[in-house]
């Protein structure tokens, strides 16, 4: 079932209607079919799969609720495209991840609601309030419930340095033992794990990221992880992008099981591997989406239940 269904279902409502076609030249024409004027809008898409596609169908509902005279609009984007182009790391390059909180605001979005951002700092690209959920509680309750997981005996491991704050954040909830990966990237897509901080030995390993695409991190990190004696590794992730060899470099892993949200959609062979499992996060949004109609807090979703 679609996210944002499941997002409605919880909330008890219904998916507005709309039409949304393509023309042969590749246009998007889109109409909502639904009163909106004076309404609390929310737009729901993933910039996922066609993303640049999905980025303009995404402007073109929040002009189309706009010029229908909503009283507030606010995109509800699971996946933010581009999060992991966030600063000018190099000479004549764009920061991709603000241009896309620009042409946000301009096509009329009031407010943004996400998960799990790939850095901060995006929030500040915006001059509209953002609430950033985090993905943490869906996970750490799943991991308090599991059988066969003895947590005295589990280390949770970032994959890299600059993750060690998601990862302590996990390891303080479900009260484990914390590792990280030392890693460098000689080019874009390809990671090299170095060394391995922290006692791993004996224990299950629990790594934590963000993001997984083409699943060489993950890679990596499992086998240095049972190199270094690690029992059984398992990954958490809150967006599974799954590109290229992703299928290929899990499978061909020693890792036990990646568990995914379902802010990506899993399509063809990737909903068919059997080492992968998906948990929602569609009562995390339906609560968001209440508090901010409501005008209530959100804080509360943040709290491991």
């Amino acid at each position: 079932m679609l996210l944002a269904q499941q997002i409605v279902n919880h909330l008890d409502n219904k998916l507005g209607e709309a039409l949304r076609e393509t023309f042969s030249d590749g246009e998007i024409r889109f109409q909502s079919r639904e009163n909106v004027r004076g309404a609390d809008v929310f737009a729901i898409q993933s910039l996922t799969d066609n993303t640049n596609f999905h980025i303009m169908e995404l402007l073109l509902m929040a002009d189309a609720f706009k010029r229908a005279s909503a009283r507030r609009i606010t995109a509800v984007i699971p996946y933010y495209a581009y999060a992991r182009q966030d600063r000018k790391d190099r000479p004549r390059v764009p920061i991709s991840a603000k241009l896309i909180a620009d042409l946000l605001e301009t096509a009329g979005f009031n407010r943004l609601l996400t998960i799990d951002l790939h850095a901060n700092q995006i929030q500040g690209f915006f001059n509209v309030p953002v609430d950033n959920l985090m993905a943490l509680p869906i996970f750490v309750s799943f991991f308090k419930n599991i059988s066969g997981i003895k947590l005295k005996e589990t280390v949770v491991v970032s994959p890299d340095a600059g993750g060690v704050e998601r990862a302590r954040l996990f390891s303080q909830e479900l009260e484990t033992g914390l590792a990280f990966a030392y890693k460098r990237r000689p080019e874009p897509g390809v990671a090299k794990i170095m060394h391995i901080v922290g006692d791993v030995e004996n224990k299950d390993a629990i790594i934590v990221d963000d993001i997984i695409d083409t699943a060489g991190t993950i890679k990596e990190t499992v086998i240095n992880l049972k190199e270094k004696g690690a029992r059984r590794v398992f990954a958490v992730c809150t967006h599974g992008i799954l590109s290229g060899k992703a299928i290929e470099n899990i499978e061909n892993s020693p890792i036990e099981k990646v568990y995914i949200s379902d802010t990506v959609p899993l399509k063809g062979v990737k909903s068919e591997c059997s080492r992968i499992e998906v948990l929602s996060v569609s009562s995390l949004f339906a609560s968001a989406i209440r508090s901010i109609h409501e005008e209530t807090s959100v804080s509360e979703l943040f709290k491991v239940k």
